[in-house]
């Protein structure tokens, strides 16, 4: 018997292989002798690194980088496939751009820079990398990836050919961009960006209306923001001679971590794709779905947003294709959980097994997780004596 055990991660309490390790100690006290295959799952954001470098035993690259206010950062990024034709480096825009980086009375996205996330893919670049997985998400910025830019050599100039200020204050007095100093490996890298938004750059629905406020804009802020993204693809258009339209700002995406969507597909020529396929594609999980009797996946919390492309639904539809059945184990339930059902999953279960404070059930994840896994297979196993 082949069980695949393919998670994402527990937020604030278990990586994806530390989920993927407790489900499998549960299923062993039912089934000791049966074949595990774990694969550590993300969907492009938080714990994407974490889980491809699990998956794929790569390698954590550690940096100081340039943070979203404009002073270094510890970041990180990992390596996979690391053979010299194939290695792929995994990046996640939170590592060095992120709001956690940001006291809360200092949020003012006029201001952020997304800098240190350019300074990552300079050092992949730098190592002869020549695939880039950009997990977007999580940011502090809304500078359209300017910042990114400029670290990856584009210089971008006010109208008196002085470079522009960071973050979307700088945006504001863009005049020209000129990439003729690019980093010379760029050309020969293919960057895939896992983006699970559909928020074109500007308007209503766009990066600054709807994720500007929890990044600290308020309603004059917003209407900033907003013209100056507007104000940025305006220039990309006139000035920089890669592959654009004024349609890519209308592209689903366009407007994902503060317009970081259109500015690496405008200036980087990336493309975007829901996280998850990036994912599944990279650890091959269809691969190790092909021969399994069972499949285990689970996320913190499942609700209606699950349908939205999390890992669950993408590790589904993979079983989905292959006539196996899936199993699904979160820390809890939210609203429209029971819509999972009906896509196609045979069973989801809760692992809290009652009431108590979070830090207690955060604490306790992993025994919970393995309690439920067990019970999960003496119901299974009773499933194959009928």
């Amino acid at each position: 018997m082949k069980i695949v055990i393919a998670p994402d991660s527990f937020k604030e309490s278990l990586s994806a292989l530390g989920v993927a390790n407790a489900i499998e100690a549960g299923f062993k006290r039912v089934f000791p002798d049966a074949q595990y295959c774990k694969v550590p799952m993300a969907d492009g954001g938080e714990g994407t690194v974490q889980a491809m470098v699990d998956a794929t035993q790569g390698e954590i690259i550690s940096l100081q980088v340039t943070g979203p206010e404009g002073t270094p950062v510890n970041a990180h990024y990992g390596i996979i496939n690391q053979d010299a034709q194939t290695a792929t480096a995994v990046i996640e825009m939170a590592a060095a751009s992120g709001l956690d980086y940001v006291e809360r009375a200092n949020r003012n996205p006029m201001l952020m820079t997304s800098y240190g996330t350019g300074e990552l893919i300079k050092d992949a670049l730098d190592r002869g990398i020549k695939h880039i997985i950009l997990g977007l998400g999580g940011s502090a910025t809304n500078d359209a990836g300017a910042g990114m830019a400029q670290a990856l050599g584009f210089t971008l100039l006010t109208a008196q050919n002085k470079p522009i200020c960071y973050g979307a204050l700088g945006l504001t007095e863009l005049a020209k961009i000129d990439n003729t100093s690019a980093h010379p490996l760029l050309a020969r890298c293919k960057i895939e960006v896992a983006c699970d938004v559909d928020n074109p750059l500007c308007g209503p629905n766009g990066a600054s209306a709807v994720f500007g406020p929890q990044k600290g804009a308020d309603e004059q802020m917003v209407t900033e923001l907003d013209a100056a993204l507007a104000h940025f693809a305006k220039v990309v258009c006139a000035t920089h001679s890669l592959t654009t339209t004024t349609e890519l700002a209308e592209f689903p995406g366009a407007g994902a971590a503060g317009g970081m969507g259109y500015g690496v597909m405008t200036l980087l020529n990336a493309k975007l794709k829901p996280g998850v396929d990036i994912v599944i594609d990279t650890v091959k999980l269809a691969d190790a779905i092909a021969d399994a009797d069972l499949v285990i996946t689970g996320e913190g919390r499942m609700d209606s947003q699950t349908l939205g492309g999390k890992t669950p639904m993408g590790v589904l539809q993979q079983g989905i294709h292959q006539d196996v059945p899936v199993i699904g184990i979160a820390g809890c339930f939210g609203d429209g959980a029971e819509l999972i059902l009906a896509q196609g999953m045979t069973a989801i279960f809760p692992i809290i097994p009652s009431l108590a404070p979070l830090d207690d059930i955060l604490a306790n994840a992993h025994d919970n997780l393995a309690n439920t896994a067990q019970n999960i297979a003496a119901i299974y196993q009773l499933s194959l004596s009928k």
